[in-house]
């Protein structure tokens, strides 16, 4: 697979292209995958998914914006296993959210990429003030020569599979639904850093998975499975949050305590994959009381 930070410097061969954020790349978002897979193999062009960093929000209203669900490395995996050949990530800043509609359609997405074929969801909209959609599009298509097609929602259990749905799942500890709108367990993963120690002090050795962004959005305990170590998964217990036994300034924090296994493993990437939730984080009065709970 192909990662662009930007248009190519020099178009390539055509593609079929879908545009998005894809956070947590969902079964919604896996649906445009095969969409895209298929209208591309039909076609003879290569599948390209085109997405933000960061995500719009976090450039408009960053103390309002949502918990990411997936950083960039996990969407990129993802993608990779679903079929797409090429990526191309655009940098979300004050200069290309002044890009107007008309703009992106001519210089990103018919010289930049040479788009033949353009898959969007059905509540797309782009260009500077959010005033390009799918009917402007399909004007666009009809005048540069490439097709266009909206994609019909997703639903579980009669709502439309979203970020929102898994991120408000995942708040509220139903990692059933969160799973089910997902296609898979919600997963974070990270290398491991060194801590503070704490957990091979009270007799609890834990890996410390590094944050890439620190708003998760899911905390408490949980039961896990952990991939990265050997052939097969590990089981163990995470705790995901603020420590506030040990209070930690608000920072969140994901550790791992693995049954049956203490080896090294730190600078080793982990995949950590949340099962169900076995509490809320507890504040206790002391670290001895924190280690009789465990």
């Amino acid at each position: 697979m192909l990662i662009f930070r930007g248009t190519p410097a020099q178009p390539l061969s055509p593609v079929a292209l879908t545009i998005g954020n894809f956070d947590g790349v969902h079964i919604g978002h896996r649906a445009m995958l095969a969409r895209l897979t298929q209208a591309a193999r039909e076609r003879g062009l290569s599948p390209c998914v085109m997405t933000f960093e960061p995500h719009p929000r976090e450039f408009f209203t960053p103390d309002q914006a949502p918990a990411r669900l997936s950083n960039l490395r996990e969407k990129l995996e993802l993608f990779e296993r679903f079929g797409v050949e090429r990526v191309i990530i655009l940098r979300f800043n004050k200069r290309f959210a002044q890009v107007s509609a008309e703009d992106f359609i001519d210089r990103i997405l018919y010289q930049g990429l040479q788009a033949r074929w353009v898959l969007v969801g059905d509540d797309f909209r782009f260009g500077a003030r959010r005033v390009g959609d799918f009917t402007l599009l399909q004007q666009a298509g009809k005048q540069y020569g490439f097709e266009v097609e909206a994609m019909d929602s997703v639903t579980v259990d009669g709502q439309r599979a979203s970020s929102t749905v898994v991120r408000e799942a995942l708040a509220n500890g139903d990692l059933n639904l969160a799973e089910r709108v997902l296609g898979r367990h919600y997963s974070i993963s990270g290398k491991v850093v060194h801590g503070a120690s704490l957990g091979r002090k009270i007799g609890y050795p834990t890996a410390n998975i590094q944050m890439k962004h620190n708003k998760p959005p899911l905390a408490g305990i949980f039961a896990v499975r952990v991939n990265g170590i050997g052939d097969k998964p590990l089981q163990g217990a995470a705790s995901l949050g603020v420590r506030p036994t040990i209070n930690d300034k608000g920072k969140a924090t994901l550790e791992v305590f693995l049954f049956d296994f203490n080896g090294d493993l730190y600078n080793r990437h982990l995949h950590v994959e949340f099962l169900h939730k076995l509490r809320d984080e507890m504040k206790f009065p002391s670290l001895e009381a924190l280690t009789a709970q465990i």
